[in-house]
């Protein structure tokens, strides 16, 4: 159920947005109150089906830490939850951000996806001589698409072939974290039993969207991401490596 970033279709305004003034925070996991694990959940699984509050608890409870976005009245608008992972790759180290659940309930703010750049920053700042990634599970067309919006370099690609080294760091961490439900043939998570999928007003793709190369390629290399199927995605987070707004923002957390 580890699904990345997603908006909804819920149109706010910029009058609405600026009297919002969404807040969008970093929280440990283990320090989350239950009635806000619950409205995570609500919030959830108004987008997504094939799910339950114990699944997301379950899936929640392998996260380190939590982006929690919330307007000006307090009402919950956004989370993502992650998990920082450690592991060796023919005898290097590497450390990853494992994206999991994650929904975005504003059009028009980057809020959270900026604290969360800068939450990364912080984490590379821990280990600056480490490579560290961003390794994410993507079930839907729109989050396939923040790959190209933060970084330069992102596998898989619609025009270039993975990298030997890359398809080696996917395979370890996708092996370690999803078992046999990861089949590095077709470099998908794909369980047999959907553990969440987006509605089908959610997962309806607008056919101008279908043209273009980055989606058609997703739908080619993931159809079954309507029934919860999910593209095993990597990307280096680092400054080289992201585009001039994202690059910014990250360095902010390298200062801190």
């Amino acid at each position: 159920m580890n699904v990345p970033i997603q908006h909804s279709r819920r149109f706010v305004s910029a009058q609405d947005l600026v009297k919002s003034r969404p807040l969008a925070y970093v929280e440990q996991r283990k320090n989350l109150a239950s009635q806000t694990i619950r409205q995570m959940y609500d919030l959830y699984s108004t987008y997504y089906e094939a799910t339950s509050l114990s699944l997301f608890e379950s899936d929640l409870h392998g996260k380190d830490f939590v982006v929690l976005l919330h307007d000006s009245d307090g009402v919950l608008a956004g989370f993502s939850s992650l998990a920082i992972v450690d592991a060796t790759v023919h005898g290097k180290p590497v450390r990853a951000i494992h994206s999991g659940d994650t929904i975005i309930a504003y059009w028009g703010t980057q809020a959270l996806a900026f604290t969360w750049l800068r939450f990364a920053g912080t984490i590379k700042a821990q280990a600056p001589d480490c490579p560290l990634y961003w390794f994410l599970i993507v079930k839907g067309h729109r989050t396939y698409r923040y790959l190209s919006a933060f970084s330069i370099d992102f596998y898989p690609h619609w025009q270039v072939q993975t990298p030997t080294w890359a398809q080696s760091i996917m395979h370890q961490l996708a092996r370690h974290r999803f078992n046999t439900a990861y089949d590095s043939e077709r470099g998908v998570v794909s369980f047999q039993q959907s553990r969440g999928h987006l509605k089908p007003l959610w997962a309806e793709v607008e056919p101008d969207e279908a043209l273009r190369p980055d989606v058609a390629f997703f739908l080619r290399s993931n159809p079954g991401y309507v029934h919860g199927d999910e593209l095993v995605c990597l990307t280096e987070l680092s400054s080289s490596n992201l585009r001039p707004l994202a690059r910014r923002v990250f360095a902010q957390g390298l200062r801190q």
